[in-house]
Formats: structure tokens, C-alpha cells, sequence
């Protein structure tokens, strides 16, 4: 038997392999589903199921292509109902995979078809269960994802129903039992995730602070459900994608990887629903970009950031990439399901360049520099790093704005004053920055290593009292 864990670090997500005697089965596996084939190929398996753990919020799943491309069977948990054929699996029901066992146990709690999948070796010895969004390394499923659909269910419902999820159908198996999760820190799909991917029950049930032993069933509602950040915009709309099913990546790519002259991008540029992606990274964005373009660098949590910022998720998206890239941005955009890539730009930036288009840029700085300009200036110290991190430490005049709160701020921001943009390392607040230029808002700076290096070298003074956003 062989179980293997395929982490991908830029979403937190964790898909698995899991191998016996020829057979394979695929869990929660990604958009981009080669690398799983690839897998199965090499130990001359065939791919037999691909299992769901239930109906996944931050990315769309790549189950209907393996269906497609294997003949395997789908497999979800009772209570699913999704739109395209699957197998709908009773709880306790066991599943052959070579000479090994899969036991569904339906685990509600995260959502309603939520299970975890309990793994029994070769010689029937309760081996791992692949957990889901039921249980994390250090933390478990948010129960609040219910208010993005329409249900009667409330999310103190669900964290009740996996309250007893978890001590009714998890706590009770052995210690040695490995846990293998769908995501780690980084994930919002929890609030308190480990960085570690993987661990034994019997640690979890000693650190894990949902399953104290002492802790009562209204006690854990309460404490599940404080603290929890809203869910990102584009969570609902991969729900239902993952409900009601979706184009083939291959379909996507094929249509997408279509290279766009500099007057076909600039006939496009002219559509107001039009997005013009560069997903360079901050650095190089900063020395030269096309008017209106906004930057997310591939090099970062790129698909949760596009699913964040890109509010339509079917909007018409023109690339503009290094050489080489457009296919890899097309995959990693198509996991969270934004899937109208229709071309990207022949020869990138320095095409445009060479044709002796326009080009922008912004000035970036650093924290001693930063010092002098503000001390100087009074220009507004603009803190786009999320709420949570703006509480912990900040600069003490400096004014929140969570990035993913910036367009629909817009309004209120001004194009006389100067703005001094700075997040957690220098990767989210170029993003601000192309966003602000491309409604015009020109007057600004943006800070080299972001809080991370102005903590060490900045002079001005920090806090964590939390300051009004009245001065935008």
C-alpha cells in the first residue's frame, strides 16, 4: 500500500494518492489532474475511484476531468447531490481498492456531506483517515461556509453536528491512526491550521484544541465560531462548480493559449469587463507595466489572490506573463475556476516596450527612505496587510485597508494625496498599487520588504492600537 500526500503550498491544499496492488484512488485532487495520471502511470496502476471528501469551497476539484480521462468512479458521502454521475455512498460503506479497504464515515460538520475516509491495510488495521475540511493538523473545518448558499441549516447547526462528527466517529480510533488533511496554514478553510501536513490522532487529541476531551459541546460552538474571517468572494461560485460541473482544462487551455497582437490587447483594453492580468513578479512589474493592467505574481498565493481581487469570475482575462508562463498562469487561474483566459500578449512587456507603447511604473523604497518621505511629506502610511496583522503591529499612523477591501474603497481615496503602500513582505501591496493606478490614483510609493523589513529598519514609531481608516 502506498498513501502519498500532494501538497500544493501556493493554496495550502493537500490531495492524495493512495495505492494497492494496482489499483489507485485519487482524494480531492486538483484542476490540473496530470500529475496524478503521471503517478498512476508510473506503478502501472489504474486509477479505480477518485474520492471527494465533500463540496470544496477554495478550489475547483479536478474529479470530473479524471472521470473523464480514467473511466474512474467519483465517490462522495451521503447527503450530495451532485449534477453529473457519482457514486453516493451510505456511511459506513467500504470500498476495495487492491488489497486494501477505503470505510466512509460521514462526518458532518464542515458541510453536510462532509466525510472523512478511514484507510484499513492489508492485514485490516485502521491505518489514516483523509480528513478533509472534517479535522486539520491543529485545528478543524470553519461550520459558517453555509450562510454562501441558500439553507435552512445555520452554521451553530453544523458546528454541532461536528462536534459530534469528531468524537463520535474520529476520537474513538486509535491513537496510531494517521491524519492526512485537505489543507494546511495559509488555508481559509480554518482559522488556527498547523504548518505541519500531517500528524497521528492520538497527537491531535493532546494539541488539537477541539478535541479537548473537557470541552462541552456549547463550549466548542462558541469557540469554533469566534474568531472566524469572512469567507473570500470566490468561495460560493466554486461550491457550485463543483456541484453542477465544469469545462475540461484541457477546453480552457486550448481556447486560452492564444497569442494577442499589441493592437488585438489594445481593441480589448477598450472593454470595460476586460481584465488585463500581469502575473510577473512585483519587481519587474514595478519597472514597466501596460496602463490598467493589475499584477498578481504567480510566485505567491496567486489563485486566492485572483479569486480575492477579480470580483466576475467570468470575466475575459488578456495575460501578460514572463516568457513561458501563460500556460502555467492559465492552470493555476482555472483552480479556482477562472476559466475565460482568450489570449495573452505576443512577446510580454517587451513587446509592448519595443512597439514604444506607453509604459508605467512605481517607485519603491525603502523603510529609511520611507522615513524621510513621510516625516517630510505627511503622505498617508496605507497598511494593506489583512486586519489581523494590522492588530498584532503596525505603524502607529499609519491607515488600515485590507487589500482585498481596496476597490470598494476606491471612492474615498484621494489623487492629491500621496500614498506610501506597504504589506507583510512587498507582494500584496505592488498588487494594491496596480490597482490604485489603474483607477487613476497615481501618487504613490511602495515600500521594499514590507512590514517584515520595516519592523527592523524604520525609526517611526509602531503599536498595535488600532487606528480609524477616516484618513484614506
Amino acid at each position: 500500500m502506498k498513501i502519498e500526500q500532494i501538497y500544493t503550498g501556493c493554496i495550502a491544499h493537500a490531495a492524495y494518492y493512495v495505492e494497492s496492488n494496482g489499483e489507485a484512488a485519487i482524494f480531492d485532487p486538483l484542476r490540473d489532474v496530470e500529475p496524478y495520471l503521471e503517478r498512476a502511470k508510473s506503478d502501472n496502476a489504474v486509477i479505480k475511484y477518485v474520492f471527494e471528501t465533500h463540496f470544496h469551497a477554495d478550489f475547483v476539484s479536478g474529479h470530473l476531468d479524471i472521470m473523464e480521462k480514467t473511466g474512474a468512479k467519483i465517490v462522495f458521502g451521503p447527503t450530495a447531490a451532485p449534477s453529473y454521475e457519482a457514486v453516493i455512498a451510505e456511511d459506513n460503506q467500504v470500498f476495495k481498492l487492491g488489497n486494501i479497504q477505503i470505510k466512509v464515515l460521514h462526518t458532518p460538520g464542515h458541510t453536510m456531506e462532509s466525510s472523512t475516509y478511514l484507510i484499513i491495510d492489508e492485514e485490516g488495521k485502521e491505518h489514516a483517515i483523509i480528513s478533509g475540511d472534517t479535522l486539520f493538523i491543529g485545528d478543524v473545518g470553519r461550520p459558517d461556509l453555509v450562510q454562501l448558499v441558500k439553507s435552512e441549516i445555520t452554521e451553530e447547526i453544523l458546528a454541532r453536528h461536528l462536534f459530534q462528527s469528531l468524537r463520535n466517529k474520529i476520537m474513538v480510533l486509535p491513537d496510531e491512526v494517521i491524519v492526512y488533511p485537505n489543507h494546511g496554514a495559509g488555508s481559509a478553510c480554518g482559522k488556527n491550521m498547523s504548518k505541519e501536513t500531517v500528524d497521528t490522532l492520538g497527537n491531535q487529541k493532546k494539541t488539537n484544541y477541539a478535541l479537548r476531551a473537557d470541552m462541552t459541546e456549547d463550549e466548542f460552538v462558541v469557540e469554533l465560531l469566534t474568531g472566524l474571517a469572512t469567507p473570500p468572494q470566490y468561495f460560493p461560485k466554486n461550491v457550485l462548480m463543483n456541484i453542477t460541473g465544469y469545462e475540461q482544462l484541457d477546453t480552457i487551455l486550448d481556447r486560452g493559449k492564444t497569442p494577442m497582437s499589441i493592437e488585438a490587447v489594445k481593441e480589448q483594453m477598450k472593454k470595460k469587463e476586460v481584465i488585463l492580468l500581469d502575473t510577473r513578479m512585483p519587481q519587474a512589474f514595478s519597472e514597466g507595466f501596460v496602463p490598467s493592467s493589475i499584477n498578481i505574481g504567480l510566485n505567491g498565493q496567486f489563485a486566492v489572490w485572483v479569486g480575492e481581487l477579480i470580483k466576475d469570475i467570468k470575466a475575459p482575462i488578456v495575460l501578460i506573463t514572463e516568457p513561458g508562463k501563460e500556460e502555467e498562469s492559465m492552470i493555476r487561474l482555472s483552480r479556482v475556476g477562472y476559466d475565460n483566459t482568450i489570449g495573452y500578449l505576443e512577446g510580454g512587456i517587451e513587446a509592448w516596450k519595443n512597439a514604444g507603447e506607453p509604459i508605467h511604473t512605481i517607485t519603491r523604497i525603502t523603510p529609511q527612505e520611507m522615513d524621510r518621505l513621510y516625516l517630510e511629506d505627511k503622505g498617508v502610511l496605507l497598511d494593506v496587510r489583512k486586519i489581523n496583522e494590522f492588530r498584532s503591529e503596525h505603524l502607529e499612523d499609519s491607515v488600515s485597508l485590507p487589500l482585498n477591501e481596496l476597490e470598494d474603497k476606491i471612492d474615498v481615496m484621494s489623487k492629491e494625496k500621496k500614498y506610501i503602500i506597504y504589506c507583510a513582505g512587498g507582494y500584496r501591496s505592488m498588487m494594491a498599487a496596480s490597482i490604485l493606478y489603474k483607477y487613476g490614483i497615481t501618487n504613490l510609493v511602495d515600500v521594499l520588504g514590507g512590514y517584515n523589513a520595516i519592523s527592523k529598519e524604520s525609526t517611526l514609531d509602531h503599536t498595535d492600537f488600532v487606528c480609524p481608516t477616516s484618513m484614506l
